[in-house]
């Protein structure tokens, strides 16, 4: 997930007893002091904005984002603590249903709008399906966003395991000034598109051995893949995300299958968004009493961050040996993004190597199931996606460079309509840094808002025609489209705010570029070399967790594209 730059006019806040200006990257600098007003005294709150930003606002209600009396924080509809849990409990109307599925059945139960009170050390969270919410909350985040993190994985690097990371925690659970400094150093190495095109080689690589592993494990009558392949999809993902975050292959698809450390980190990944699950989102005591999950948790990180720490060893060690040897040092369009890291700070590359690789295998694997599943129950468009890749890679082996890379429109716009059918989670997350007003109600700063936009995204009312797969909605218009029924921009959504796949502002995923590298290699490779189909039902493809992963048995069949 990456850096999106909003470049905005002169903006005034005016909150409580600071005046605010937002101009250009300067964010949120307090200005002076000024005295609150009666209208602000009496809770009579008053946005203006003169925003140009990227990220229009729309509609008269998005351009004032709050005005008039608001109701008090305490009259929104809210379940009590002990009942909630209760739901919970064996036999409970919440016990079964994955995340996604509970918070329908919350909204149908509070409203569109409701608060959960807090329990077992929790606060309360506001839970906000409207998306003019999901504005005035990201318009509100501060200079250092507060995103509710993994107050687990926090306590691992600082209070479990402090002997490895003194200090320097990441970004994956990190708040405040202590994130800010940390994304401030890794950010011109991960963000700058020369960086990731280092790895356009080495990840086509990694796409002709997963190519080759489907042609081996595939029924060689009905060309179907095992039930299991979500396995093999993990596998390449996790192999993808190496290639940046350690500089190397693991060889998990293909040499090293059964490498004992390698099947440790690969099963440490996936365990650690199912322990997760239990002690951050469900009700958990852990915070008073280890349980034995939190145990299990602790027990999965340490692997992962001593096999992290082998292979950043390693490469520290490659690199000292290379200049004992009198090797010339690379000039910098030239080194990898862990070299560069390494030269920052070697705990910096450790954290952040970590962090890729916990926060880009399993989300990136579930964006391609997903895309995968779109392409292979709509036909007609993964015939118009590899016309596209046949113009770039006209040979099967063709090798992509920076000219192909940058010419796949139709391929994204693809992705991003896949992770709009499928999405990779419920919703987004802050914690306010201002008092501001949700759907007519006063929130205070500090509130954590969760903004639920799984419902949205299939709803005709915000994404006309719905539940179709449209990659044509992302695409700009050709004159020939502007005046008839298919228009791209009759299918735009009805705010920018809902679909957000990546984050918003500065918070937004710093891997970003690699994820969408990964993609676009993976799936134009794949569909140069296949026609790829789904005989299947999809209902409930997939259950949400932390994350959104498949439900369903990928069976897909893989048939040979002739050359």
């Amino acid at each position: 997930m990456f850096e999106k730059a909003i470049k905005m006019t002169t903006k005034t806040y005016h909150l409580g007893s600071l005046k605010i200006l937002n101009n250009g990257p300067l964010r949120n600098v307090i200005l002076a002091e000024v005295k609150p007003n009666r209208a602000q005294q009496s809770h009579q709150w008053r946005y203006r904005s003169s925003s140009a930003a990227t990220l229009a606002t729309s509609g008269d209600e998005a351009k004032n984002d709050f005005e008039g009396d608001a109701k008090p924080f305490e009259t929104i509809p809210t379940m009590g603590a002990l009942n909630f849990l209760r739901h919970f409990l064996p036999g409970g109307k919440y016990a079964k249903l994955d995340t996604s599925q509970m918070m329908l059945a919350f909204k149908e139960d509070m409203g569109p709008i409701a608060r959960m009170k807090g329990a077992l050390g929790r606060p309360d969270i506001v839970m906000t399906h409207n998306p003019h919410d999901f504005e005035r909350t990201l318009r509100n985040e501060g200079i250092w966003p507060v995103r509710p993190g993994s107050e687990s994985l926090y306590y691992h690097r600082s209070v479990h395991r402090p002997d490895i990371f003194q200090g320097v925690e990441g970004l994956l659970g990190t708040q405040g000034e202590k994130w800010g400094t940390f994304r401030s150093t890794v950010n011109p190495v991960l963000m700058q598109p020369k960086n990731v095109h280092l790895y356009l080689k080495k990840m086509s690589q990694v796409n002709k051995e997963f190519m080759e592993r489907i042609r081996q494990i595939r029924d060689p009558l009905s060309l179907e893949v095992p039930d299991n392949f979500e396995e093999e999809i993990n596998r390449w993902t996790l192999e993808s995300v190496s290639v940046v975050a350690l500089d190397k292959q693991l060889g998990l698809i293909t040499t090293n299958r059964d490498d004992p450390i390698a099947k440790k980190m690969f099963k440490g990944l996936t365990d650690f968004f199912t322990y997760s699950l239990e002690i951050e989102f469900k009700p958990s005591i852990w915070k008073v009493y280890k349980t034995p999950t939190f145990k299990k948790l602790m027990k999965t990180l340490d692997d992962i961050t001593d096999i992290t720490k082998t292979f950043v060893d390693e490469a520290i060690a490659r690199l000292e040996e290379e200049r004992r040897n009198g090797v010339p040092e690379k000039p910098d369009n030239e080194k990898s993004v862990l070299e560069k890291l390494i030269r920052i700070d070697k705990k910096i590359a450790m954290v952040m190597a970590m962090d890729m690789l916990m926060a880009g295998a399993d989300t990136t694997s579930t964006t391609f199931t997903g895309l995968l599943l779109c392409l292979a129950k709509n036909p007609d468009k993964q015939a118009k996606l590899r016309q596209e890749v046949l113009q770039l890679l006209p040979q099967k082996d063709s090798e992509f460079n920076e000219t192909v890379f940058k010419n796949m429109p139709y391929l994204r716009a693809c992705i991003k309509e896949a992770l709009r059918i499928y999405p990779l989670a419920v919703g987004n997350g802050r914690v306010l840094d201002n008092d501001t007003v949700l759907s007519g109600y006063h929130v205070p700063k500090g509130t954590q808002v969760s903004m639920i936009s799984t419902s949205l995204l299939s709803d005709d009312t915000h994404y006309p025609r719905a539940s179709e797969y449209l990659p044509e909605r992302w695409l700009r218009p050709s004159k020939e489209a502007e005046s008839s029924s298919e228009c791209p921009h009759a299918l735009k959504a009805s705010s920018p705010f809902i679909y957000l796949p990546f984050g918003f502002g500065s918070r937004s995923c710093i891997g970003r570029r690699i994820v969408e590298m990964e993609l676009e290699l993976g799936i134009a490779r794949l569909i140069r070399n296949f026609q790829v189909e789904f005989n299947h039902p999809t209902e409930n493809a997939f259950k949400s967790l932390l994350i959104n992963v498949p439900n369903i048995p990928l069976k897909f069949k893989f048939t040979d594209i002739e050359n």
